[in-house]
């Protein structure tokens, strides 16, 4: 949960992306475009997303992890299954709540609340059946980041820009789940199923964004497929993550630290693509702004190691019968 602020950091570049669409087709500064409710109801749809999804995953995760992760707080016992499920419907309905808000107060965002309720859906996919299914579950991670950075701006300002996120998370979780030996194994057909699956799904997005905009401009102005110098940050920030990428494989002790230490690192890097798109399209002082949810996260995933550690030590032994010759 502690990585909720990447999904904050996802929608606060799309708002402010088309904060600046809007600057330049009638002229107001760039924070006179933001409604105050309008962010927190946006703050409100990435928390509950996120929490759901989460929630959710250790719901149905919870028999697999008495096996493998018997200090999680479902299978230890320290949450009852009862309160997780009410847990659950409550960060679903705060989604809800915050999609609704959103739509009567952002301009132009009537397309909000369902996206809110299809990314919720693609979430209910991934937890129930995708993640069985590997290549589909893979893919599934970049859709949900895909369309949830869609939610604050359907008329899609910088397309780059959720495309971007959708690759990276595809790639990333890939790479990760190959590092770790995760079963089922991938073989080569899994490899091609997620390139090829990727690589329809952005030929699809940029066709649909181009068709958009000569055929139906008038209704939903937008979509960005304008290669400016403004890219060549984002352009930066994925060069750079490949050379981390590259350490974190040579430095770490085995293949399954480097899975781990790539996934982690691969999400909190999000925010470092957030910040890129913010000061090409908008500016520097906003995408300071929004990096600085970067050393947020990272100081929150420390204090949730530590409080999970915590946890650990708190819980009663437990004592295993060894039976002796």
């Amino acid at each position: 949960m502690a990585l909720v602020f990447t999904a904050l950091a996802d929608s606060g570049c799309a708002l402010m992306l088309w904060a600046k669409q809007q600057v330049q087709s009638n002229g107001r500064p760039l924070w006179y475009q933001l409604d105050p409710a309008q962010c927190i109801a946006l703050a409100l749809i990435s928390i509950g997303l996120y929490g759901f999804g989460m929630s959710l995953n250790d719901i149905i995760d919870r028999r697999r992890d008495r096996q493998i992760s018997p200090h999680r707080p479902l299978p230890s016992g320290r949450i009852g299954l009862g309160t997780a499920h009410v847990v659950c419907a409550l960060l679903a309905v705060l989604a809800l709540v915050g999609g609704e808000i959103y739509t009567t107060v952002a301009p132009n965002a009537r397309l909000s609340l369902w996206l809110v309720m299809f990314t919720g859906g693609l979430i209910v996919f991934y937890d129930f059946a995708a993640k069985y299914l590997v290549p589909l579950g893979l893919m599934s991670l970049g859709l949900i980041r895909f369309f949830h950075a869609t939610i604050a701006a359907p008329s899609l300002p910088v397309l780059w820009h959720p495309l971007l996120l959708m690759n990276h998370v595809t790639i990333v979780s890939t790479l990760a789940y190959h590092w770790e030996h995760k079963r089922p194994a991938l073989r080569p057909v899994h490899w091609w199923s997620v390139f090829l699956g990727l690589g329809t799904v952005d030929v699809l997005a940029v066709g649909l964004v181009w068709w958009r905009r000569h055929n139906l401009m008038e209704i939903l102005p937008g979509g960005n497929l304008t290669i400016r110098p403004a890219l060549l940050g984002p352009l930066a920030a994925v060069i750079a993550f490949v050379i981390l990428a590259i350490w974190i494989r040579k430095s770490s002790v085995n293949s399954r630290a480097a899975g781990r230490a790539l996934m982690l690192s691969g999400l909190m890097w999000l925010i470092v693509y957030d910040a890129s798109f913010v000061v090409g399209f908008v500016g520097v002082p906003e995408g300071i702004m929004i990096l600085g949810f970067l050393p947020v996260t990272y100081g929150a995933v420390i204090v949730m190691r530590w409080w999970s550690k915590m946890m650990l030590l708190s819980q009663k032994p437990e004592f295993k019968r060894v039976e002796t010759m």
